[in-house]
Formats: C-alpha cells, structure tokens, sequence
C-alpha cells in the first residue's frame, strides 16, 4: 500500500471515525498490557482487525484487504485454541470472502475515482440463495467440526454460519453485512469468554471482538446514510 493511499485514507475519516478508531485502538492496547500473557499474534491482529473495519464501515475496498490479513492472522490464533471452526471459517472463507469482496469492491466504485463503494440492494432471489448456500454448509460444517473434536461445538458452528452470511452479504455489497458480522462478533465473545476462563491469556481477544462489535454497528448506520446520499 503506497504512502499517498494511506494518507489519503486518513483525511477521509471523520472526526467521530477518527475517534472511534483511536478508542478500539487503545481499549485493545490496554487489554494486552494488563494481560497475564502477552501473545504478539494476537495483539497485531486485533490492531489490525479493528483498523480494517473502520475502513470497511467507510465502504472503502482497503479495509478488505486489511480483513485478509486479519483474517490469515485470526486463523492462527485458533488453530492454538482448538477452534477449528474459527481456523477453517476465516482461512478458507472469511480471508478469500475479504480478497474477493476487495477486488469487487474495487470495480464497482459510487464515483470513478473515488474509494466509495457502490451499495447494491438485495432482491428476492439474492435473499433465497444467501439463506439455502449459509444453510446447506453450516449443517454440513456442523458434522466436519464434530469429527475434529472442535470446541464448543454449538457456538463454533453457528460462528461459520454468521461468518457465511456476513460474507455473502459483503461480497454482494449489501449493508446489512455489517448486522450479520455483528451477531458473528457476539458469537466470537462467547466463544473467548469461554477460552480465557482455561486460559486468562485469552482475555484480549474479548476486547478485540468488544471493540469489533462497536465498529460494525456503525458500519450499519454508516451505510444506510451512505446508500440515501447514493440515491439521492
């Protein structure tokens, strides 16, 4: 990414995106400075996470790419804990959702040469695919982590099925991605909640997703004004 991009995407935050980017920023730096266990992985991919979805709330195709690192990253951190619903979900479908949304993102700005995505409405047909292919794969996804031993099964398979959605609905360009990445972070503070009390190590990770929560609500609002200024 070049220097220019980077400054570019700065000037483009609000005074309340600044922020709230700088709040997630340093409620995730805090978590890891009062953790018992410092876990550099974990600490760089919550920055990292947090940064991409203030973009993303801005509708800018960079935040995808920083989802894909995030997601590389995140995949990682779960294969350690044994939430191999969480390693397969954003290695195999979150990280390649990001590359893709980023690529269709960038072909399909509001205003040529203006890093604004263009939001697209969903129709009947759009609905009923999104719901059959997130249905079909939780249920066989259900059966994969259950073979693995995967823990907290119940939680790690309705994890890949907000996970599935959030894609879909990003990929299509759709605003209420953000809700279905909202009710995914939820998901994500249960499972976390449930690995720091093995492991107080994993306290962090509550914070990251606490803080994920925050931004994608505002990605929602965000882009409902953005979708009226575009028909407008």
């Amino acid at each position: 990414m070049k220097s220019g991009v980077i400054i570019s995407m700065l000037k483009s935050l609000s005074r309340f995106e600044r922020i709230l980017w700088c709040f997630s920023l340093l409620t995730v730096t805090l978590s890891y400075i009062f953790s018992p266990e410092f876990m550099p992985v974990t600490f760089i991919a919550s920055l990292i996470g947090v940064t991409s979805l203030i973009f993303i709330a801005k509708g800018n195709a960079w935040g995808q790419i920083l989802m894909l690192i995030f997601g590389i990253l995140y995949a990682v951190i779960s294969y350690r804990q044994r939430y191999y619903g969480e390693m397969i979900t954003y290695l195999a479908m979150t990280a390649p959702a990001a590359l893709i949304s980023a690529v269709t993102w960038f072909r399909h700005p509001y205003e040529k040469g203006k890093n604004e995505v263009k939001i697209s409405r969903l129709n009947v047909k759009k609905i009923f695919v999104i719901c059959f292919v997130t249905t079909a794969l939780s249920f066989v996804f259900y059966f994969l982590l259950k073979y693995f031993n995967t823990a907290n099964l119940f939680w790690s398979t309705v994890s890949i099925a907000t996970s599935l959605l959030a894609s879909l609905l990003t990929f299509l360009r759709s605003s209420y991605y953000a809700l279905a990445y909202s009710a995914n972070d939820i998901i994500l503070i249960i499972l976390w909640i449930s690995a720091s009390l093995e492991s107080p190590g994993n306290i962090p990770m509550i914070a990251c997703f606490s803080t994920f929560f925050i931004n994608d609500l505002y990605g929602f609002i965000n882009w409902r004004k953005m979708q009226i200024l575009q028909k407008a």
